[in-house]
């Protein structure tokens, strides 16, 4: 079986800092199969009955392909390399007999593994690990925060999915002592009384909003509404750990800086003023449309004297919260592109602080139109 586990990092600390370094990574390497080797046939998910959680359509909507290649997936990832990997331990409650199963994404098939582990509560839990050499395949050095940043948006790709199927209670893990599985997704069955009603009801997306999420492709251009780019950012907050990350975002003209939100959470108010985005856009890897985005929500934390534990949190998190605001996005009718990889972004320090306390650790690039609007064909 390949071992999925391949290359991860000894050292995430020193990992880390070399993706951060302005090294530069080597050709690109052969990817590897674009999904892990399960043992056994492949089995058709059954159709869920009136009290089973629909692991069909949970599955549907957060990780499957959409195309042969695997590269058109619902859940955003670094080059579409897709390196995350899903081991589902089903309980009770589920479309799926009890037991554990490794998902295909491609065919969106299971492969059963074996019998359920002692004490495995109902419904199902995913278990998120990572094949390393796809995405090192091509960003060598630089894989390892994208590898957890990619882990971090399956992660909120089953959250969304299961508020499609009006799934309340699911407890989602990502506290980063763990390499194997990187996060934990626990989703329960239904209660029998039908879906619960969420308390916020825009907490709930439609099936198109999770099918039809993709990363825009860029320029995008055209300043956000402040009552969108409030929502995004909100939705970030409630979503990232305020321990461990603080978010903000560049704007351009007519007032250009760094604004993020008030206390109360109501309105926005500057962090820094002064244009950002042409930094931004040589710190993210040298991509020169990033200057004229129409804003840049950044996530920023994770000193560079951080423990493994806290960077993999830090990175999990960002992930996380950056795909919940990726779809907010979107469902305010913006383009959007999340942005993963970046050398040299020490925020703080840019910003007149301590150097190596605070640095950009995931991005979501917005804006009003998309490069198709910007050359109509």
């Amino acid at each position: 079986m390949e071992n999925h586990r391949e290359n991860l990092p000894t050292d995430p600390v020193a990992a880390l800092a070399r993706a951060r370094s302005p090294e530069s990574p080597g050709p690109d390497t052969p990817a590897g199969t674009a999904v892990r080797h399960w043992p056994g046939p492949p089995r058709p998910i059954p159709e869920a009955g009136p009290a089973d959680l629909d692991l069909r359509t949970l599955l549907r909507l957060s990780l499957a392909a959409s195309d042969a290649s695997g590269r058109l997936r619902p859940t955003p990832s670094a080059g579409a390399l897709h390196p995350v990997d899903t081991e589902l331990v089903v309980g009770t409650g589920c479309s799926l007999p009890p037991g554990r199963y490794g998902y295909d994404p491609l065919r969106h098939r299971v492969h059963h593994l074996g019998p359920p582990v002692e004490g495995t509560p109902p419904g199902v839990t995913a278990a998120l690990s990572v094949t390393v050499r796809r995405t090192v395949s091509h960003y060598g050095h630089r894989a390892w925060p994208l590898l957890l940043l990619d882990t971090g948006h399956a992660a909120a790709a089953l959250l969304l999915a299961a508020r499609v199927l009006g799934v309340e209670g699911c407890d989602v893990r990502m506290d980063g002592r763990s390499e194997n599985p990187l996060a934990v997704v626990r989703i329960p069955p239904p209660d029998g009384q039908g879906p619960k009603r969420l308390a916020d009801p825009e907490d709930r997306p439609t099936p198109a909003d999770l099918l039809t999420r993709r990363s825009t492709p860029p320029p995008l251009r055209g300043s956000p509404p402040g009552e969108a780019l409030q929502a995004i950012l909100a939705t970030a907050e409630r979503a990232g750990d305020g321990r461990l990350l603080r978010w903000c975002a560049a704007v351009g003209p007519p007032r250009p800086g760094l604004m993020e939100l008030a206390p109360e959470g109501a309105t926005l108010r500057p962090y820094a003023f002064g244009e950002a985005r042409p930094t931004l856009a040589a710190w993210a890897a040298g991509q020169a449309w990033l200057a004229d985005a129409g804003a840049v929500l950044l996530a920023h934390g994770c000193p560079a004297d951080a423990d493994a534990a806290h960077i993999r949190r830090a990175h999990l998190r960002a992930g996380f919260a950056v795909h919940l605001a990726h779809v907010t996005a979107l469902r305010h009718g913006l383009a959007a592109r999340p942005v993963g990889s970046w050398q040299q972004a020490d925020l703080g320090a840019a910003l007149g602080a301590a150097p190596g306390r605070d640095w950009v650790v995931h991005a979501l690039a917005l804006g009003t139109r998309n490069a198709d609007e910007e050359n109509p064909t």
